[in-house]
Parts: structure tokens; sequence; C-alpha cells
């Protein structure tokens, strides 16, 4: 039987730490040959620390090869969302070669691994979650597990774009050909962009997508800041449009807001963003302020469904986002739709509640 897709999504409160490190750690678990691993944000503690640090060494031990990318430094303004700081001596502990990613002046913003890339066998792990506590506990996020030789190619070339160069700049730029996936038997078109490579191609898909919709649109993203997403999301609050549902992470628009209106560059995207989250049915989450020792409970999850196209990965909906080290996982598949459709549903029914304008 062929390898199906599978999706796990985080809700904040649903889920224990450890479970979804047991996820992890059985992804690891199955590796063979090689692990390649390109984390933002890798800060565990407790048991989930002490679960992903005894699978990669029983990995080692059998002689797995594990190559670890992580982001460093970001001595600019603090972003939104905020930077990571992984924890350096953690990874260190882990044993394998590792390599920061400098942050300057764009974030390395991947949460992937390619599992045995070169095998009959190879997996990607992607999404939009980082291996921290917070983002397994607190904050609403997916996992996708895709068996796949010409994804994990893909992936793996990526990746040795980062490794090689020690950079985001320069990264990602190539065209890629959709694959053939399964999903619980269904088929299953696939396409990947990378950015900073393919950033603006990335925006301009989800806009043009979302501007010839015919029958839903779901939008899911911590902010949206993206100008021709902002754009085609204003488009609709003048016309007829199919069933629309979206989220996003309220403190962080707010904080949003607040830099566009010192930016005379961008002084025509807070009226927009108002003007959407006010006219089409938005939900909200209201999350704590980011500091470095604060709970870290962000609306995290980074999801676009039109029609029965899924559109998911690390890459936000935002201007920042195009410049990033990032990936978008593009999947043609009407049960796929469908369940992300529920996620988002889910995550809207539970955040629902007047509008940013009101807390002006």
């Amino acid at each position: 039987m062929t390898a199906s897709v599978e999706v796990t999504f985080l809700q904040d409160g649903a889920q224990p730490a450890e479970q979804v490190a047991g996820e992890l750690v059985a992804f690891i678990g199955a590796a063979q040959h090689s692990l390649d691993i390109a984390i933002y944000d890798l800060n565990l503690t407790g048991a989930p620390a002490d679960q992903l640090r005894a699978a990669v060494k029983a990995a080692t031990s059998r002689g797995v090869a594990i190559r670890l990318l992580y982001n460093v430094d970001f001595p600019n303004p603090i972003p939104v969302p905020p930077p990571s700081q992984a924890d350096t001596g953690f990874i260190a502990s882990l044993g394998v070669e590792s390599k920061p990613i400098s942050g300057v002046p764009d974030l390395m913003h991947h949460k992937y691994i390619v599992r045995d890339a070169a095998s009959a066998d190879p997996w990607v792990w992607t999404g939009s979650t980082n291996w921290t506590n917070d983002s397994w506990t607190r904050e609403e996020n997916v996992i996708l597990k895709l068996p796949s030789t010409d994804l994990a190619a893909e992936y793996a070339r990526n990746f040795a774009e980062l490794w090689a160069t020690g950079r985001v700049e320069g990264t990602g730029k190539y065209d890629l050909a959709s694959v053939a996936l399964t999903y619980r038997g269904s088929p299953v078109r696939a396409h990947v962009l990378f950015s900073p490579g393919r950033g603006r191609q990335m925006a301009h898909l989800i806009a043009d997508k979302i501007a010839h919709a015919k029958r839903r649109i779901r939008v899911c993203s911590p902010v949206i800041t993206a100008g021709v997403v902002l754009g085609t999301l204003g488009d609709l609050t003048h016309s007829p449009h199919p069933e629309f549902k979206g989220v996003y992470d309220r403190t962080q628009m707010a904080e949003v807001l607040g830099q566009w209106r010192v930016d005379p560059h961008a002084g025509w995207k807070g009226p927009a963003f108002l003007a959407v989250s006010t006219t089409l049915p938005f939900a909200s989450k209201v999350t704590t302020p980011y500091t470095p020792t604060s709970v870290h409970d962000f609306m995290h999850a980074k999801i676009t469904v039109v029609d029965n196209t899924v559109m998911t990965g690390s890459y936000n909906l935002s201007h920042a986002g195009e410049d990033n080290a990032e990936n978008l996982l593009v999947l043609d598949s009407a049960p796929l739709a469908d369940l992300f459709v529920n996620f988002v549903d889910s995550v809207f029914a539970r955040y629902a509640q007047p509008s940013l304008v009101a807390r002006k």
C-alpha cells in the first residue's frame, strides 16, 4: 500500500508537549541513513528535551548521519512575530553536526526534516511548528509528514544550499514541478516553493488563488501584511465572494498596526487591514505580548485554503516572510482541503469576538 500524507494539528491547551515530542521521536526513530534538520527555534526543556536528545543519540549510534541548521542573531528592531533564540547548549548536547544560519537581515524560518532522502523510503516533516514547549502546548500549529522521493529531493536541495552557504540570501531560486502523493487512498498533487528565491511568487500565488476562488476561502495566519494578499482580500469586501473565514493573532497585528502608523511607506496598510478584518468574517486570538521569558501562546498556524487547494508551511502572509528562508507547500486534494477547513473553522469558532477596530 502506498504511504499516505499524515497531518497533525495542534491547539492551545489541547495536547501535552510529551505527546508532540513522541511524534517527533517516532519520525526520527524511523531514520536509517540520514536526517537533515532545518529548525528556526529549538528550545525544549524537561521531558520533551530528554526525549529528543535520546532519539537523536540513538539514531547516531545506529549510523544515521545527522545535520542540523538553526537561526541565530537578529540585531535589528524586533519584528512581528519576534525572532527565536535557539538553545545552543542543548543543540551542542545532541552531539551532531550543526550550523547556525545568520538571521541578518532575514530569518532562517524553516521547520523541516528530510529523512533518508537518498533511500527507497524518504520522508519530509514540515509545517508551522517550532520545537519548543510552548509551540507544542500553547500555540495553534500544523505538522505534515510527506512520503515522497521527489519532495525529499527538493527539500534536500534547499537544505544543501543553506548548509553550503551559511546564509539565507540567494537560496530557493528554482521552479519545481508538482509531484503525486496520496492521502488516505485519494490522489494529491503537491508543489513546494522556497523563499527568498520564490518569496514574491508565494505571496502572489496565494493572492491569485483567493482572487479566483469559486466555493470557499479560509485564511489562518499570525499576521497578514503582504501587500498583494491585503489588496486581494480588500477586493472581496467590495463584491460577492465565496464562503470565507479567517483567523489571525490579534496581539501581533495590533503591534503591526502601530509600526505601520509611523512608516510612510505602509500608510495604506493599516486602513486596508482594518477594513478587511471588520468587513470579512475574521476571528482573532488575544495572545501574550512577546518577551523572552513570557509564555509564547501565538496563533501560529499558517494555512490558506481555496476551494480544494491547501497552502501551508512556515510562511506567514507577511511582507518580511518573502525575504526569509521559508517553504510553502501547495496541496491539491479535496479530502485534505476539507480536513484543513475543519481545523480553521474550529480555531475560528474558538476565537470569534469583536474585531480589532474596537480596540482603537
